[in-house]
């Protein structure tokens, strides 16, 4: 089973993909949201739930979601079509890097997404070059609460993101040109909340399947994760959303 479709279900209720409650994600929405007829852009868009969150509490705006898999984008524009909503949502199965658009976004989310485009720096300049004037960026992502070890650090660091503490991780953002108006470190209760569904949904999915070729390795993967969170890196990782604007 390839990572995306392992991605997938270990999503599959938690569709947020990312340590947040529905009251989180409402609350940092409506404040990204600032005009009745707002266009959004999700960068890393996974199945695309925010922006279907999005467009249900807000009737007057359009959304486009790009992401490299392509996986549960059936089930949102489904979901979509029976809330309503589908004429006013695009999801692209697209490299994120490559994406390109004439229209401006008022609102560009990228949630755990930086990966993507190597690292946090390279995320925010993607996100600039989408922004509309006067637009808002809201950027998830991961970092260090307190000091982890030096084995945890290699384990979460493999590829070429690296994670400073949280002053560290605001400096470098205002660093670069912004101006944070408001931001959520995710709760121990909603990281739990979040690797409990990762973990579950996959071994369920598992045991749900038993004869699937996939079973044993869909089992592996739920407990090494469980593992590494339990045994490493919970209250250890954290995750910040940032509220961004262009600073003047």
């Amino acid at each position: 089973m390839d990572r995306q479709t392992l991605s997938a279900l270990a999503h599959s209720d938690h569709p947020i993909a990312a340590p947040a409650s529905e009251s989180t994600v409402d609350r940092l929405l409506g404040r990204a949201i600032r005009r009745p007829d707002a266009h959004l852009l999700d960068l890393g868009c996974g199945e695309g739930a925010w922006l279907l969150r999005a467009l249900r509490t807000h009737p007057g705006a359009t959304a486009v979601g790009v992401d490299i898999s392509g996986q549960g984008f059936d089930r949102t524009l489904e979901s979509a079509a029976r809330l309503g909503v589908a004429d006013r949502l695009e999801l692209r199965q697209e490299d994120v890097t490559r994406y390109r658009s004439s229209r401006k976004a008022d609102v560009v989310l990228s949630v755990g997404a930086a990966y993507a485009f190597g690292e946090l720096l390279p995320t925010l300049e993607a996100a600039r070059g989408h922004l509309a004037d006067d637009g808002v960026v809201l950027l998830g992502d991961c970092f260090w609460e307190r000091e982890p070890d030096p084995a945890l650090r290699a384990e979460l660091e493999d590829g070429p993101q690296k994670y400073g503490d949280l002053p560290t991780t605001v400096a470098r953002v205002v660093a670069d040109g912004w101006t944070p108006v408001h931001g959520h470190v995710s709760t121990l209760a909603e990281w739990d909340e979040y690797e409990w569904n990762w973990t579950g949904s996959l071994a369920r999915w598992a045991l749900d399947h038993p004869d699937h070729p996939d079973r044993d390795q869909a089992l592996e993967v739920s407990a090494a994760h469980r593992r590494s969170w339990l045994e490493g890196y919970r209250g250890v990782l954290g995750f910040v959303f940032l509220l961004l604007r262009p600073s003047p």
